[in-house]
């Protein structure tokens, strides 16, 4: 067991939105074992501690689904899951990544019976974009898609979608779950400069995300939950459950969770969400089981990412005779200059079969910083490859991880 426990400077919040996912690391002399290096990262800052990860709001863990909206499709049970966040995460939350105000929604999906949450009522309602809330009964319910929904870029500025604790959303096994791309036309356009524009502001919170499936899609970029390009993505209160995307390739990620281009640099935050959290619920991908991102940055607060795995082959670039991947068991992140910022969360139990069970972090021009404070980072075996002295972590950035007042152990 190795325990850090001095102080570090935490530097500034950067990102670069267009950060190059096509850096090498192979050879480096930081690798521990495997031979085989990758490239990675993006992750955020900015902002974090002490206090409770989402004041004033419903644990969207307790969004159990004991009925489901589309007869006949098997999915993940989330009644059977952990509830969302780290329950010894003390971190303060920004402002801005608070839970945000729903009383007043543009739509409610549902009119108070289960049968009234169908697919189709949920997939018009986020094409309208505005507060989106449900009223499916007084149970917990799961909303199964027969199509992705997706987030008309006009529609906003804000767009928040809030399960009240009681709602999952289900991919069935066949679908990606929810899409946002500012620079998909058939979304429209609506600046000049898609790669890098404000909104929509798309928030998620008090639901849970089960069965989501983004093998296939084209290009293959990850997200079989979340696939967030484009504007900004807060994730408030959450659960990630059974999300896959594809099994292999040197780039692709986030079985969970993919985020590109946001707006200024500024962080993707994730706050009080759990990502897998006990075996037979983690998430699954050729990079990146929970999050992943090329050149964006995350803050990550009292959050718990346990049981995902990055089963790709072959690491990044890809090994010859091999189709790539395999690092980042919870977190996948690459490109130049951005931020990782971790506060009161735990990882613990996530697997890669190349580099960094728990995080591969890779800033192609060493210009990004990895910062983890108040948290745990425990068993997360790299089959292929870490960071000497950072058990479950490769890293190549500005410098060494910023750690304080953390544990991080084999």
């Amino acid at each position: 067991m190795r325990q850090f426990s001095f102080h570090a400077a935490c530097c500034g919040l950067f990102a670069a939105l267009l950060g190059s996912g096509c850096g090498s690391d192979h050879g480096s002399p930081s690798a521990t074992s495997g031979g085989s290096a990758n490239h990675a990262g993006s992750s955020n800052a900015g902002a974090n501690n002490a206090g409770s990860a989402n004041a004033g709001s419903e644990s969207g863990g307790s969004g159990n689904a004991g009925d489901t909206s589309s007869a006949g499709s098997t999915v993940t049970n989330p009644s059977d899951g952990p509830a969302a966040g780290n329950p010894d995460g003390k971190c303060d939350v920004p402002a801005d990544a608070a839970v945000e105000d729903v009383s007043m929604p543009r739509t409610v999906v549902g009119s108070g019976t289960k049968e009234s949450c169908s697919s189709d009522a949920f997939v018009s309602a986020v094409a309208k974009g505005g507060i989106i809330t449900f009223d499916c009964g007084p149970d917990p319910f799961t909303i199964v898609l027969d199509q992705t929904a997706k987030i008309v870029n006009d529609t906003g500025p804000k767009i928040v979608i809030d399960g009240g604790g009681k709602v999952a959303l289900s991919g069935g096994g066949k679908h990606r779950i929810l899409y946002q791309n500012t620079c998909d036309q058939a979304q429209k356009w609506t600046t000049s400069h898609c790669d890098n524009q404000p909104d929509p502001e798309l928030t998620v919170q008090n639901l849970t995300f089960v069965d989501g499936n983004a093998k296939g899609e084209k290009p293959a970029d990850g997200g079989g939950a979340i696939f967030a390009s484009g504007g900004r993505l807060k994730i408030v209160n959450c659960r990630f459950f059974n999300n896959v995307c594809d099994d292999t390739g040197p780039d692709v990620g986030g079985a969970a969770v993919r985020a590109l281009q946001q707006s200024e640099g500024k962080p993707a935050y994730v706050i009080g969400s759990t990502f897998g959290g006990k075996p037979g619920f983690g998430n699954r991908c050729s990079n990146g089981g929970g999050l992943s991102s090329i050149g964006v940055s995350y803050t990550v607060i009292n959050s718990l990412f346990s049981d995902n795995a990055a089963i790709g082959n072959g690491a990044n670039p890809a090994k010859a005779g091999t189709p790539g991947g395999g690092s980042g068991g919870a977190i996948y992140n690459d490109g130049n200059t951005y931020t990782l910022s971790l506060c009161g969360t735990l990882i613990q139990n996530n697997t890669a079969n190349a580099g960094g069970g728990a995080i591969f972090f890779v800033s192609n021009d060493r210009t990004g910083s990895l910062i983890i404070q108040d948290s745990t980072l425990q068993s997360n075996p790299s089959a292929g490859f870490e960071t000497a002295g950072y058990p479950g972590i490769f890293v190549l950035a500005k410098g060494n991880p910023q750690i304080q007042n953390s544990v991080l152990k084999k």
